[in-house]
């Protein structure tokens, strides 16, 4: 065994113990029926995967890539301009930036979710705020709704959007952007034609970091959905807890995988560092 096999074999142990074989455990459950005393019996079967697709569980797929769609594009139109912004300042002042940016991330995500929910609560700050100036005349219902839970997948998974776009922007070689200016081109133009193009790597790169936490998420609508918002990740949760129905609930996660996948080659696709492609 040479020196680059030898060094390879944790990481090889790792993914095989952590990831390919629950994979595998997964998938048999998935394709296996139960028993009238709910005792598993291994009969290869896709019945789980077509129950997947009555009405009711649809509607739960569609909600969830709506949010997490939605979430999505509502960090990428804030986390852009804030990587672009950062990017552009001094060594100093980047770092600092970038360390207010993660220093959230350091605290407990369920800390972090249950403190939204003190703050969207009837009589939390925002609510006591517009009561106090006038602006309403009773609580607004913001807890429990599908507002709440976007708010708290957009504040949760901000960041996974800004560092990809920060680092590649940061890459990006000046010697194009002072070319274009050379050339007669003004800010806008400059943006449009060259700094856009060459970030996309890092704009698809944070597009899937954010969609995909989001299309699985469940703490996050259990705590400011109160119940109200059903997503993937729910539904999954109460299939292996509640309902102890493994071999669907290994089904629904296999399909959620196979949407993580795709997405993961897409990143893979338009990702790339290719510099000329990115103009072209």
């Amino acid at each position: 065994m040479n020196k680059k096999s030898l060094l390879s074999t944790p990481y090889i142990l790792w993914t095989l113990l952590f990831t390919i074989i629950p994979l595998i455990i997964i998938f048999i459950f998935s394709v296996s029926s139960s028993n009238q005393i709910g005792e598993i019996s291994f009969d290869f079967t896709i019945d789980k995967y077509k129950q997947f697709f009555e009405p009711i569980y649809i509607d739960v797929f569609f909600r969830s890539v709506k949010l997490s769609l939605y979430s999505t594009i509502v960090c990428l139109i804030v986390g852009y301009p804030v990587a672009y912004i950062i990017a552009n300042k001094g060594l100093k002042i980047r770092n600092f930036l970038i360390i207010f940016i993660l220093l959230p991330q350091w605290t407990n995500f369920l800390l972090r979710t249950y403190a939204w929910m003190s703050i969207l609560k009837d009589n939390g700050p925002i609510n006591s705020f517009l009561l106090r100036i006038g602006i309403i005349n009773e609580p607004l219902t913001l807890l429990y709704t599908d507002g709440a839970v976007l708010m708290g997948m957009v504040y949760n998974f901000l960041p996974y959007m800004i560092l990809p776009i920060y680092t590649v922007i940061l890459k990006i070689d000046k010697n194009y952007i002072e070319a274009a200016r050379d050339l007669g081109a003004n800010t806008v133009t400059t943006f449009r034609k060259i700094i856009f193009p060459l970030s996309m790597p890092g704009v698809v790169s944070g597009v899937i970091m954010v969609f995909m936490p989001a299309i699985s998420t469940f703490v996050i609508s259990d705590l400011l959905g109160g119940g109200h918002s059903m997503l993937m990740g729910n539904l999954i949760q109460n299939q292996f807890l509640a309902a102890r129905n493994w071999q669907f609930g290994s089904a629904i996660s296999m399909i959620l995988i196979l949407i993580i996948l795709i997405s993961m080659l897409l990143l893979n696709k338009y990702s790339g560092d290719d510099t000329g492609g990115a103009l072209w």
